[in-house]
């Protein structure tokens, strides 16, 4: 509201609910900007803040109470416990927004609104707006302006709170505890959707659900980023890599790991894995306050510049490697993102032409890999058929970092261990 300030308006409505075939719905997830101002919950909700309003400042327009409704969806909060609850100045039944809001918008000389987010809900803000200029008679004002309300909001989402981090190493912890489920239970013969269900298993009993769809890739489908098939049965001698979060009151977990389903890996496997964890270890010991955002990456590069070369997999010296861009037909992703609410989180890489510099209350994965598909020409065949990922999740802190999920090994020798052994 600071930042909005007098003379302006703040506008968010919620996520709308989501069929996924005839009359069933997608489990409904809260928009995260919507959800970050207000901890409201239900879709049919519209935000406003409005400072310096007399009447109050933050108001929310939600689904009145229905019992029959409420019969057959669950209880709804309603206006009352939108003040009570979730601490609205005041709020409306959603049914009177077209009576009510026009009238906050007519005082309103700037309008914050993220454009083409809802396209739905764009169409009814200009025809408000429309309506309001078409009357055209004396005293009736619209904004001057529309400014782009994402902008200022992804910026404070970037730098999480107290509450945030506790969000954040909460469905960490549980993501550690999942992949060690999964692992432990992992053997050849399974199928990659029983590995999946062990992960949703342990998700769901901490009462969460995944923060994405969950890539489970064993054998060459390992070398697919976005494998989410997870229908192979897998084999001895295969690599799996499982790429898996849960979601915590919208803050989400991103973790991989990479491990031999006969809970042995090849030499060649283990060379590649080690290549992997030298490139995270390098990107860790890069990442701090006043380094810029692509320093981790760069570090990471250079190390698995200078291991395809050892391995004999690229030729040329690492320098030349890494200036070609050669390394990248097999680690064609970044080493990180942003982590918060979305799993991709919002937040800009770069101000101006400049990589943004790291500062305290930052959270980015690391996740350096090496990808080789099998039929890779000019590939010894041992190296085929290999992809290895390592990620994990990191806050930055004001003297270095914690790796949110620095519970789970990644040591190859404490991987191999723990893989198999619940069975």
């Amino acid at each position: 509201m600071r930042m909005i300030g007098r003379g302006g308006i703040g506008i968010l409505p919620a996520a709308p609910a989501r069929l996924r075939n005839r009359d069933v719905e997608y489990p409904y997830r809260q928009d995260s900007d919507f959800f970050y101002i207000t901890g409201f919950p239900e879709p049919e909700a519209i935000a406003v803040l409005a400072p310096g309003r007399p009447q109050g400042e933050y108001i929310l327009f939600c689904r009145d109470r229905d019992p029959l409704r409420e019969t057959w969806d669950g209880a709804r909060a309603g206006p009352e416990q939108a003040v009570s609850d979730y601490g609205a100045s005041d709020a409306f039944p959603i049914g009177d927004v077209d009576e009510i809001l026009p009238g906050i918008i007519e005082q309103a000389e700037r309008v914050y609104y993220t454009m083409g987010a809802n396209p739905e809900f764009d169409s009814r803000l200009i025809g408000w707006v429309t309506a309001l200029r078409s009357r055209g008679s004396p005293g009736t004002h619209t904004p001057d302006e529309f400014i782009a309300l994402d902008h200022f909001l992804h910026d404070m989402r970037l730098y999480k709170s107290r509450a945030e981090l506790g969000c954040l190493r909460r469905a960490a912890a549980v993501t550690v505890g999942a992949h060690r489920r999964a692992m432990a239970r992992c053997q050849p013969g399974l199928h990659e959707y029983e590995i999946e269900a062990e992960y949703l298993h342990e998700f769901r009993r901490h009462g969460m659900q995944p923060a994405y769809l969950p890539i489970v890739g064993s054998g060459p489908n390992a070398c697919v980023l976005h494998y989410s098939a997870n229908r192979r049965q897998m084999q001895e001698g295969d690599l799996l890599l499982v790429d898996a979060g849960s979601e915590h009151d919208c803050y989400a977990a991103d973790v991989t790991r990479t491990w031999p389903v006969g809970g042995r890996f090849t030499p060649a496997q283990r060379a590649i894995y080690e290549v992997v964890l030298e490139a995270q270890q390098a990107a860790f010991r890069a990442i701090a306050a006043g380094n810029h955002w692509n320093e981790p990456h760069d570090a990471a590069v250079a190390v698995i510049a200078r291991g395809l070369r050892r391995l004999g997999i690229l030729e040329g010296t690492p320098a030349a490697i890494v200036r070609n861009g050669d390394y990248r037909r097999f680690f064609m992703h970044r080493t990180g993102h942003w982590l918060g609410m979305d799993v991709h989180d919002v937040g800009d890489y770069k101000v101006g032409d400049q990589w943004r510099m790291l500062e305290p209350g930052m959270v980015l994965t690391v996740e350096p890999g090496i990808y080789i598909p099998p039929g890779t020409r000019g590939v010894a065949p041992r190296w085929q058929g290999i992809g290895v990922r390592i990620e994990d999740d990191v806050l930055v802190t004001g003297d270095g970092i914690e790796v949110l999920t620095g519970d789970l090994p990644t040591d190859p020798d404490a991987i191999e261990a723990l893989v198999g052994s619940a069975t």
